[in-house]
């Protein structure tokens, strides 16, 4: 076995004897397609357990009377407290730990001592929290569609998050986070998105301007990371050993029944597309002035499990690049979520049907050609809650329109704008949703309370032959013409998670190359990936 996978199985020791196991998984950060945004929603169908927020207990709560009669004691006495779920976010500016730490039913959390950390006026206390994260992924791959060629080859990714959350009273707060990305015993070039050395990943002040309704609304400006909806658009890319940034202005207020986002940003790092790569991989990491982001999102909740987003993104990208989908691009788009529980004949929830589907459309202009493009997808999914390991089967089409015609006046190509690619067409990455259709299959089990199997299989092809194929960097591959069928693909992941500090994750892909490869692409056999990730948080 290989030093570095012995290394990884080695943190799984570390973490067992570092303190009690129990709770939810973390943050998935591997979840192929169609299930890879249950957890983000808020509504989550018993996919990942339901979210709840328990309060602290006053200390001036009156003890039970020892004086009660049996009876009155089982009549009166509450249910005890369910731990908290998972605190740690897929934004760590995001995190929940006060819920969790006053849950007297909450196991024990590595670091806890170092969160909700109070100090000033007891009547206007400041809160100062410190954590991050420390993961190692060994990857073995061959014949991926990546730059230079077809290859055999296995490296080893470190990667070190580490922030400072300080708030001050309500009204304003200091956030700075540092990430450091490393790739080792590597025999081919590295991507942009494996190397940022210690940089600053997020950085911001929030100033609380008002409030509507009693939910107070913010101010942010600096560095900061973007998610919104199933991040099919808009992600932080937790995949890659960089996370993407962006530096800019942002306005949000968030209730129970509304979260509005208004945001003006530049991307800054390698992740975001910013370059070139050998300025960023050592160098300070600066926003790019050329391209801007910028865009409003609203999500519409309410006591029902449904879920409304609505969103407009603006990307103006002033770098002519050939055979890309940039210029000025505007996106208007919306994505609806629901789900529908079934009891059985003792009142229990015994299945659960879950249906999502969103759709955008894309206008402006690109390198002097009209914009005219657009994507598609919707998901159904039915979990059976009683029977054994939780089965979970759920389908999945992707359309991503592609060019009609490359010489004449309208770019129909779609532009998936910041996308957590990783999860939606295929784990392999392999490729983009442009020029993309993708039909899937998708297999959930639960074989024990913290262990998660998901098995996945896609069928892809192009969307229109007229078009090229693109990576999951968005870069043409091979040449114009030829067939549309790109290939099939299989994923099967396992996830083991000991408590909310610390995950182990596996997985295993194969890409059957369609007829498109060989004719249009130098030709290769199978492509394969494996690989093993550890993750402790602290």
């Amino acid at each position: 076995m290989r030093p570095s996978v012995i290394l990884s199985l080695s943190l799984v020791t570390l973490s067992v004897t570092t303190g009690t196991v129990s709770a939810e998984p973390v943050q998935a950060e591997l979840p192929p397609s169609p299930n890879a945004q249950a957890k983000y929603d808020g509504i989550d169908a018993e996919i990942k357990e339901p979210e709840e927020v328990f309060q602290p207990v006053s200390q001036d709560e009156p003890k039970v009377d020892v004086t009660e009669t049996e009876e009155e004691i089982i009549e009166n006495d509450p249910l005890p407290p369910k731990p908290a779920t998972n605190p740690y976010k897929a934004l760590f500016f995001d995190n929940t730990f006060e819920a969790y730490i006053n849950n007297p039913s909450s196991p024990p959390l590595l670091g806890e001592r170092l969160k909700m950390m109070c100090f000033g006026d007891e009547c206007a206390p400041h809160i100062v929290s410190v954590g991050g994260e420390i993961r190692h992924r060994w990857m073995h791959e061959q014949n991926r569609l990546r730059p230079g060629g077809p290859a055999l080859t296995d490296y080893n990714l470190w990667r070190w998050r580490q922030y400072v959350d300080l708030h001050l009273n309500d009204t304003l707060r200091f956030y700075v986070e540092l990430l450091d990305g490393s790739i080792f015993d590597n025999d081919i070039a590295p991507t942009p998105i494996d190397i940022n050395r210690w940089n600053l990943q997020n950085a911001f002040v929030d100033i609380k301007l008002n409030e509507w309704g009693g939910d107070p609304a913010y101010f942010r400006y600096g560095r900061q990371e973007l998610l919104y909806g199933a991040q099919r658009l808009v992600s932080p890319l937790d995949w890659s050993n960089t996370r993407r940034n962006f530096e800019g202005f942002k306005y949000f207020h968030h209730s129970d029944s509304l979260h509005i986002d208004a945001f003006v940003t530049n991307p800054v790092n390698s992740a975001a597309g910013n370059g070139p790569f050998t300025e960023l991989d050592s160098g300070r990491d600066k926003p790019d002035t050329s391209v801007t982001f910028s865009g409003v999102y609203l999500t519409f909740l309410s006591d029902s499990p449904q879920l409304l987003d609505l969103y407009y993104l603006w990307l103006r990208d002033e770098t002519v690049t050939p055979n890309r989908p940039d210029g000025s691009r505007h996106t208007i788009g919306t994505r609806f979520r629901t789900t529908s529980e079934i009891q059985n004949e003792y009142c229990e929830v015994s299945r659960i049907w879950e249906f999502e589907t969103e759709t955008a459309y894309q206008f402006g202009n690109d390198n002097g050609q009209r914009v005219s493009a657009g994507f598609f997808t919707s998901v159904l999914g039915h979990t059976w809650k009683t029977l054994p390991w939780q089965p979970r089967l759920s389908g999945l089409f992707y359309w991503g329109s592609g060019n009609q015609n490359p010489n004449g006046g309208t770019n129909n190509t779609f532009n998936t704008l910041f996308p957590l690619g990783h999860a939606y067409w295929g784990i392999i990455d392999n490729l983009s949703g442009q020029n993309l259709y993708d039909y899937s299959l998708q297999m959930n089990l639960k074989p024990a309370k913290k262990l998660d199997f998901v098995g996945a299989f896609h069928w892809f092809e192009k969307a229109t032959s007229n078009d090229f194929l693109y990576n999951v960097a968005g870069a043409p591959v091979g040449t114009l013409g030829g067939s549309r069928d790109i290939g099939q693909e299989l994923d099967m992941i396992a996830t083991y998670t000991f408590n909310p500090n610390f995950n182990i994750q596996a997985g295993y892909s194969w890409f059957w190359y369609g007829s498109f490869v060989g004719t249009n692409i130098p030709p290769r056999n199978t492509a394969t990936q494996f690989y093993v990730q550890t993750t402790l948080r602290f």
